[in-house]
């Protein structure tokens, strides 16, 4: 007898949506059976003909836990994640505090998050850097990589940009010093990529000008962080690459620009990767003009042209993840009535529809298959971040983790219900078609359509890089 029955869904893998029943045992997919086929579980589920994902992936979470967890910590964020279907969420080395830097923070941050998680969850461990030279600001970790890599994360994350004390931007040279430490590993290094230079002398310039309305502060703040820092500094940590070997990950690639010079890297036969995120793919600058401090994030959202040239990249493999880049707030922190652009947080409360977003986007906007979103949510993440062997794919011994979406069923982002703690989003109104109704993990319900199971709390594992 089996654990768990998964009845009369489509199983949709990246290449195909076949009819079949899921069986799980001891927490395990243990066999595919013909529909229909007799079989005795201890716990049925009807998938009712609607699509069954082997769980879903995210990537690019902030979870904010040690240190911000007024803003999101891992109960509320990963209860909000598993609603949306995410069986498995890399949760950011920042914004905590301290950062995800060494093994001892490590330590900490796995005392706390471990006991509430409802979702599994990998890592990014920290790549910080020598920009900042403030009295007490962190400095580069280049020394503790290799023990981070031995506590499991699954990737290594730097800025770029300004980004403050608590995690110092990277230079080309930590960058540089980095891969060459971690590729004797095959570690993965992922970026967010807005050059230094560029960012700093027009913020700087942009914050000087007095008597500006919110509209031309947003145009101002847009063009400071214009295609072009994006696209110079991904150039220039594609060259690092090609300088040490070492594996590199773009991370939230706004721009077919951007998305070109990866593309261009890949051919050459790099080892480049990259993602993008559903606001890219579905929202311009238009939006942030119409929503304000609520939607900011960085790098901003582009124009439509930019966008609509974007997908070409998704569908082509360029741009091989998609990751929600969940980045939450305090409600104050994103107040228009009190912040403008430039006092506002810049990120965006996302994970709670995270796939009901890309589904609705990609099956109903654009016409495409499910399986671009297997794609791009459960197989290349699952392959890229080490996890191929327990997540991502319908294959036996993996993790029974299963995502039951419904194509019809109607949704609507009303941000006085989100589960996250902070009420504040960009998405408050939005509507689509097509949502989860059932996520399990390892052969357990953990979500009930829009409601998390309470049992479910501290439910999660920590998932390290299959070997």
């Amino acid at each position: 007898m089996y654990d768990l029955l998964v009845r009369n869904g489509k199983l949709v893998t990246p290449d195909r949506i076949y009819e079949a029943d899921i069986a799980i045992q001891d927490g395990k997919y243990a066999a595919f059976l013909a529909k229909g086929t007799e079989a005795e579980a201890k716990e049925v589920i009807d998938a009712k003909g609607n699509y069954v994902f082997p769980g879903i992936i995210d990537c690019h979470a902030h979870l904010n836990e040690p240190g911000f967890e007024y803003r999101e910590d891992f109960e509320t964020g990963s209860r909000a994640a598993v609603v949306a279907g995410c069986t498995c969420l890399i949760d950011m080395p920042l914004n905590n505090d301290p950062s995800l830097m060494n093994k001892e923070i490590f330590d900490l941050k796995m005392s706390k998050i471990s006991r509430h998680s409802l979702v599994d969850y990998a890592l990014w461990g920290g790549l910080v850097g020598d920009f900042d030279d403030k009295p007490g600001s962190v400095k580069n970790n280049m020394n503790d990589l290799v023990d981070l890599h031995n506590c499991g994360v699954a990737a290594f994350k730097g800025f770029t940009c300004p980004n403050g004390d608590l995690f110092p931007t990277v230079n080309l040279g930590n960058v540089r010093k980095a891969l060459e430490t971690l590729k004797p590993y095959n570690a993965l290094c992922g970026f967010h990529c807005e050059e230094y230079g560029q960012v700093l002398e027009r913020e700087k310039e942009a914050k000087a000008k007095e008597g500006r309305t919110n509209e031309e502060k947003i145009r101002d703040f847009l063009d400071s962080h214009d295609v072009w820092t994006e696209y110079v500094a991904t150039k220039n940590v594609i060259d690092m690459a090609r300088a040490t070997g070492g594996r590199v990950h773009i991370c939230h690639v706004s721009h077919p620009m951007v998305a070109q010079v990866v593309k261009d890297a890949i051919h050459e036969g790099l080892p480049i990767t990259a993602e993008t995120c559903p606001h890219y793919l579905g929202f311009t600058e238009d939006f942030v003009f119409e929503k304000g401090a609520p939607a900011k994030c960085t790098p901003p959202m582009r124009d439509k042209e930019a966008m609509e040239k974007l997908w070409d990249y998704v569908l082509d493999g360029t741009l091989s993840c998609v990751g929600s880049d969940h980045s939450p707030a305090a409600d104050e922190e994103k107040d228009n009535a009190t912040k403008d652009i430039w006092h506002a947080w810049g990120g965006l409360n996302s994970i709670q529809f995270f796939l009901p977003m890309m589904f609705d986007m990609v099956v109903n906007q654009k016409g495409l298959s499910p399986s671009l979103i297997a794609k791009v949510m459960d197989y290349n993440p699952a392959k890229i971040f080490g996890l191929y062997g327990r997540k991502g794919a319908f294959e036996l011994g993996f993790d029974g983790d299963i995502v039951i979406v419904d194509p019809e069923k109607a949704w609507k982002c009303d941000q006085t219900k989100l589960l996250t703690k902070g009420h504040v989003s960009c998405f408050d109104g939005l509507e689509g078609k097509g949502a989860p109704v059932c996520t399990v993990i390892r052969g357990k319900v953990v979500a009930d359509g829009e409601t998390y199971k309470e049992d479910a709390i501290g439910y999660g594992e920590y998932i390290t890089p299959v070997k």
